[in-house]
C-alpha cells in the first residue's frame, strides 16, 4: 500500500498470510538486506528504478554527477552522450528523461545488469534514444560524444572487509570494487576517452572521498585537464569534471 492508502484505511485487518510474509521481510533486513533490494525498487532523482541483485543499489550521492550533465547538456538542442558501466541504467535514463532531444549509449560488462537497465529506460519511455551495449568500457563503442559519463567501480579491493554489510553482501563485487588502490577503471577511461570525446566535450566521473587528486593526475596523465569538482550533501568531493588539454601554439 502506499502512505495515502495507509492513512486513508489504518483499521485495515491483513491476512495472516500477508502478517507471515511481512515478518519476513522484516527478517531480511534485519539480517542487513537493504530495503531496496527487499522492493526491488530506488527512488532516483524522482523516479522509480528497477534493482536487483545483478546491479549496484543507486546512491543519493550520484544525483550529483546527473547535476553537472543537466547543466551542460543544453535542453534546446540534441546531444549525444555516453554512460559507461550503466549498471540499472539510472544515469543515462535519468539525463534522457530531463533531456528530451539528446540521445545516449550506455554501456555494462555484466548482461544482466544491462537487462535491468533496458528494463528501466522502457519504463521511463526513452528506449527510443538509448543505446546499449555489452563490453568493457570502449570495447563495443564507436563515434564521438558530447559527453562521457561515468559512476565506476573506485573502492579499493582491499577495503572489501571494513565495507557495511549492506554493501559488501548485496551489491555486485563487479561494480563496487577499482583494483587494489580503487583507479583502475578511472585508468582504462582515461586512456579511451580521447578517442571518443568531441573536442567541445566534457567528462564527468563519480569518485570516492578523497581520491579526487589521485583522479585528477590518472587523466591528466592522458590529456585532460581538470575544470571543476563537485560536492555532494556530506561536503565530499563527489564528481569531477574534465576537458581535453588545450594545445598552445
Amino acid at each position: 500500500l502506499s502512505h495515502a492508502e495507509l492513512v486513508a484505511e489504518p483499521d485495515m485487518v491483513i491476512s495472516e498470510g500477508e502478517a507471515a510474509r511481512f515478518r519476513g521481510l522484516v527478517a531480511r533486513r534485519a539480517g542487513g538486506e537493504p530495503v531496496s533490494r527487499i522492493m526491488g525498487t530506488r527512488e532516483f532523482y524522482g523516479r522509480t528504478f528497477r534493482v536487483t541483485p545483478d546491479v549496484l543499489d543507486p546512491r543519493p550521492d550520484t544525483e550529483v554527477l546527473v547535476d553537472v550533465a543537466l547543466q551542460l547538456l543544453p535542453a534546446e538542442r540534441a546531444t549525444r552522450f555516453l554512460d559507461l558501466g550503466t549498471g540499472s541504467g539510472i544515469i543515462a535514463v535519468t539525463v534522457l528523461a530531463e533531456r528530451p532531444k539528446a540521445q545516449a549509449v550506455a554501456v555494462e560488462l555484466s548482461e544482466a545488469a544491462l537487462a535491468v537497465a533496458s528494463e528501466n529506460a522502457a519504463v521511463h519511455a526513452v528506449s527510443a534514444r538509448l543505446q546499449t551495449l555489452a563490453g568493457s568500457w570502449f570495447g563495443p563503442v564507436e563515434g564521438v560524444f558530447d559527453a562521457i559519463l561515468s559512476n565506476p567501480p573506485y573502492i579499493p579491493s582491499c577495503e572489501a572487509a571494513a565495507l557495511a554489510t549492506e554493501v559488501r553482501d548485496h551489491d555486485p563485487h563487479l561494480a563496487l570494487f577499482g583494483g587494489e588502490d580503487g583507479l583502475s577503471c578511472y585508468r582504462a577511461i582515461a586512456a579511451g576517452a580521447g578517442r571518443h570525446l568531441a573536442t567541445h566535450g566534457f567528462i564527468a566521473v563519480e569518485i570516492g572521498a578523497g581520491q579526487a587528486d589521485d583522479v585528477t593526475q590518472v587523466f591528466s596523465m592522458s590529456g585532460f585537464e581538470e575544470t571543476a569538482r563537485h560536492v555532494d550533501l556530506g561536503g565530499h568531493v563527489r564528481v569531477l569534471l574534465f576537458r581535453h588539454r588545450v594545445q598552445l601554439p
